[in-house]
């Protein structure tokens, strides 16, 4: 499977160049979208985390805020 390509645009003159991503931007490209899933993984696991907390304190998300302040 080729590497995924780069488009660049000249804003100046709308000349749009694309090209294939060269090894070290692939590389680099894969290590940001595993950084990113990961983050949303945790984020994912946050969410579900304060969704159970409320659970087991029997209140809403508004009802917490409202002790938060």
């Amino acid at each position: 499977m080729p590497n995924p390509t780069v488009k660049f645009v000249n804003a100046e003159t709308g000349d749009e160049n694309e090209r294939a991503m060269s090894a070290a931007e692939f590389k680099q490209f894969e290590a940001e979208q595993q950084a990113y899933a990961a983050k949303k993984q945790a984020e994912g696991a946050k969410a579900a985390d304060k969704v159970a907390l409320l659970a087991k304190l029997g209140i809403t998300a508004d009802e917490a805020a409202l002790l938060l302040q």
